[in-house]
């Protein structure tokens, strides 16, 4: 039996349907789409491995570091801000879905008490910490492996269990991106709520996938009243529905949403689609994100996590490890090194979250009405523009230092010689710096914004009180960022040709 589903008939207003744009749209739309862009971008993680194994094991000419530490990263970021969530949706881990599906069958439930964000935290803590700890930038090989156990992982999880538990709840990348796609231009909605009341089989999220074939018929309202039949076959060329189990018309939020248009290639009435919409439309929408502890601390922390992975690549960082190493007598790196990454990356953020927290309801006197969970949560949301400016100064860094580097990696992967010369060019420093202050204050200032609707919806005339704390949490952030980036950084994976 498929899932039933509550419907809320209200939604925000629809911007432009991306997939009636010409070329793009019917790419997008067509049954073998997604598939197309997964087959690339396999083939690239594939090149990844072999060239990892096999290449030079000097980070700066092998396509295992250059291409996802310094390239694939900035291209990224750049991607949720003008686009949206494409690399989910063009994901290699999970093209191997439809065969795991098919093994699983109906599948299991991924275990309740791990159905939430908790895993997310966990592993984006152990992946910025082994990054650092093994130099994973600095290693094919490491990196190498590292690809071949995202696709292990992906296809365990996902044939396993009846909905995509490993981009859902433990894929990091997939957590970072959907994280910040809340900022993207685009979003999944649904034409008519109404069409969605009359549907029967759900097939958005559902499926329309059946060993056997099953026909039915649908009664769809029409607008000028009445209604039609429509014929919805189930079979076994049928479309999986969202992996991540989310309702097309309920949905408010690109959170969990992994883009990648199953949902519109299953749906039988032709009523799903992905739409443009206001940057960052939900993260001022009261009732657009669960205000559970984990989600909110998820956004938190990834804020953080953007400031010390930046860190970790300054001088100061050298000095902060020998001071802790002397003062606590420790000689063990990775000891040291997770001290400071916990402190953070973990005890840094739910510190400033409870205590921002604890104060707003404190200068407002609602200490009584507001739970420091719910007050947290509508605050959380304004995180991420601080948080993605921090992470796009960054991984912009290292993309302009040396964009045009990867060229003669891939010319020596395919035999050839590679033209280092013509493609080691830099963006000016001057400019790079430029670029990094221009975003840090845009995502501050976007922040403040979106706090202040926050604190105005909840404290009403004392809202300055209530924002104040918050407020001073973003600006240190955003200056700690900014100091940092103006100290010299490592050129990670560029070292040997720049340095």
């Amino acid at each position: 039996m498929g899932k039933v589903m509550r419907l809320n008939r209200q939604q925000p207003a629809l911007g432009r349907d991306v997939l009636r744009l010409p070329l793009v749209g019917p790419v997008l739309r067509h049954r073998h789409g997604r598939l197309a862009l997964q087959a690339l971008l396999t083939l690239g993680a594939l090149a990844l491995i072999v060239d990892g194994f096999t290449g030079p094991q000097t980070a700066a000419r092998n396509l295992a570091t250059v291409t996802p530490w310094v390239h694939l990263r900035g291209l990224a970021v750049i991607a949720l801000l003008l686009a949206g969530n494409l690399f989910c949706m063009g994901c290699p881990f999970t093209l191997p879905r439809s065969l795991a599906k098919r093994l699983a069958g109906r599948g299991r439930r991924f275990p309740g008490r791990l159905r939430n964000k908790w895993l997310a935290i966990f592993s984006l803590f152990a992946l910025f910490f082994f990054y650092e700890y093994l130099d994973l930038w600095a290693s094919p090989w490491l990196t190498a492996w590292l690809i071949i156990a995202y696709f292990v992982g992906s296809f365990a999880l996902e044939a396993l269990f009846s909905e995509s538990a490993f981009c859902k709840y433990v894929c990091p990348l997939g957590s970072f991106n959907m994280v910040y796609s809340t900022l993207s231009p685009t979003r999944i909605a649904v034409k008519s709520p109404d069409v969605c009341a009359s549907c029967v089989g759900h097939e958005c999220v559902n499926g329309s996938y059946a060993p056997q074939p099953v026909i039915r018929l649908d009664e769809i309202p029409m607008r000028g009243g009445g209604a039609r039949r429509v014929e919805v076959a189930h079979g076994p060329r049928g479309a999986l529905g969202c992996g991540t189990e989310l309702f097309a018309p309920q949905m408010r939020s690109n959170l969990d949403c992994t883009q990648c248009l199953d949902c519109v290639r299953a749906c039988p009435h032709d009523n799903v689609s992905l739409f443009a919409r206001q940057p960052g439309a939900e993260l001022s929408r009261a009732g657009s994100w669960s205000g559970r502890w984990d989600l909110s601390l998820l956004v938190i922390a990834l804020s953080f996590m953007g400031l010390s992975n930046a860190f970790g690549m300054v001088p100061p960082y050298y000095a902060l490890q020998e001071w802790l190493a002397l003062r606590l007598g420790v000689t063990s790196e990775f000891v040291v090194l997770l001290l400071i990454f916990a402190a953070g990356n973990l005890l840094l953020p739910l510190l400033a979250a409870v205590a921002a927290a604890w104060l707003s309801r404190a200068a407002t006197g609602f200490q009584k009405r507001d739970s420091l969970r719910d007050t947290v949560a509508a605050f959380a949301p304004a995180f991420v523009p601080v948080g993605f400016g921090i992470w796009f100064a960054h991984y912009s860094f290292h993309l302009l230092v040396g964009p045009g580097l990867v060229v003669p990696v891939i010319q020596e992967f395919l035999g050839g010689s590679g033209d280092w010369g013509r493609w080691s060019f830099s963006l000016d420093p001057g400019l790079i710096g430029v670029i990094q202050l221009a975003v840090l204050l845009l995502g501050f200032f976007w922040s403040l914004r979106l706090a202040q609707r926050a604190a105005l919806r909840l404290y009403r005339r004392k809202a300055l009180l209530g924002l104040l704390p918050w407020a001073l949490v973003y600006l240190l952030l955003m200056l700690a960022a900014w100091q940092i980036f103006t100290l010299p950084m490592e050129m990670r994976g560029t070292l040997e040709l720049f340095g």
